[in-house]
């Protein structure tokens, strides 16, 4: 093993948010032209979570796991080198979001910036982050995957309203040289399927007016189909190309942590890499497509069931078109 002693960035710890007041099916039921079992067999969705608090953003969610993050690692804010924030919904257009968490939280020693790649934004923040953990730079590091994704949802929109929830978590990232941690990522981007999965307005193509208002443009825009088909095709792709390329077998492959979007592409993906359904860590049901917090979600939920050792597969796809899968080791076997 002539890599024993490398720098890798491994994952220490996790930790998840997601706020008080539930949007179930039977709900959405009352608000648009829809049914429970429809959105159940098409998505996987029973319901999601929603932040309806007055003045409480993207910012508040991710500072609560943060803190709950800290208290369980027992570590001290000032350890804290640098926190990025991925998200689509940040609290402002500027300042970053990562800087109102370091301020909330009182990350004094902190740097930090967002990251926007859509629902691949906390995969793409893991191997970012990596790197200056590898590098020697940093030995403790943050990211966090968080929406308000109510805050840009048209909850007359019967096709996008069923999809989203708010919430999302927090992971720590330290250097592991027991081969453990972060070990291979692809990571792909598509530009020219931006215009199947977008906000029309409120960026600086298309600033806030009334006429982009009135025409309801802030919200999440989608061709469901057309996504429908990339997402599955290429979050299977990537997923079986990592594999490939790092000699790993369905057998080797313990858990697949898939970004939770429909079920249909999950089941898809896991069975392109010929993982058995029992290997899939799967909680749509409970929380919708929170974006970026659903691979922190997974990992918060199922964290007392990952050992030391275990090989897991991340595998993302969102708008813009972003894509991607990440090879894992998990460095620690839960209390």
């Amino acid at each position: 093993m002539e890599n024993k002693h490398k720098i890798t960035a491994a994952i220490t710890g996790v930790s998840s948010y997601v706020p008080d007041t539930v949007l179930t099916n039977k709900d959405l039921e009352k608000m648009v032209d829809t049914t429970d079992e429809w959105i159940t067999s098409r998505t996987g969705i029973k319901q999601r979570h929603i932040l309806r608090e007055p003045g409480k953003a993207t910012s508040d969610m991710a500072a609560a796991a943060v803190e709950k993050l800290l208290a369980k690692k027992q570590i001290a804010k000032e350890e804290i080198e640098l926190v990025i924030c991925c998200s689509v919904t940040p609290d402002l257009i500027f300042p970053a979001t990562s800087n109102i968490i370091c301020d909330k939280v009182g990350l004094t020693n902190a740097w930090g910036y967002d990251l926007a790649a859509a629902c691949s934004g906390f995969l793409f923040g893991l191997e970012t982050a990596s790197k200056f953990i590898e590098t020697g730079k940093h030995k403790k590091v943050i990211v966090c995957g968080f929406d308000k994704m109510s805050s840009i949802i048209d909850y007359t929109d019967r096709n996008t309203c069923i999809i989203f929830g708010d919430g999302g978590g927090a992971v720590l990232l330290e250097p592991n040289t027991e081969g453990l941690g972060l070990l291979d990522s692809i990571c792909k981007v598509d530009g020219s399927g931006r215009e199947f999965l977008h906000q029309k307005a409120g960026g600086s193509l298309k600033p806030p007016t009334h006429e982009t208002i009135d025409a309801r443009e802030h919200f999440v825009y989608q061709e469901g189909k057309t996504v429908f088909k990339f997402a599955t095709t290429n979050m299977a792709d990537a997923s079986a190309a990592i594999m490939e390329r790092n000699n790993l077998t369905a057998d080797d492959v313990n858990w697949l942590v898939a970004h939770q979007a429909n079920k249909r592409i999950i089941d898809y993906t896991a069975q392109r890499m010929g993982l058995p359904s029992e290997k899939v860590l799967m909680n749509i049901e409970k929380y919708g497509n929170t974006t970026n917090g659903t691979l922190p979600l997974l990992l918060a939920d199922y964290e007392k069931i990952l050992k030391k050792g275990d090989t897991l597969i991340f595998a993302t796809f969102g708008g813009g078109f972003t894509w991607g899968a990440l090879y894992l080791k998990w460095a620690y076997d839960s209390n």
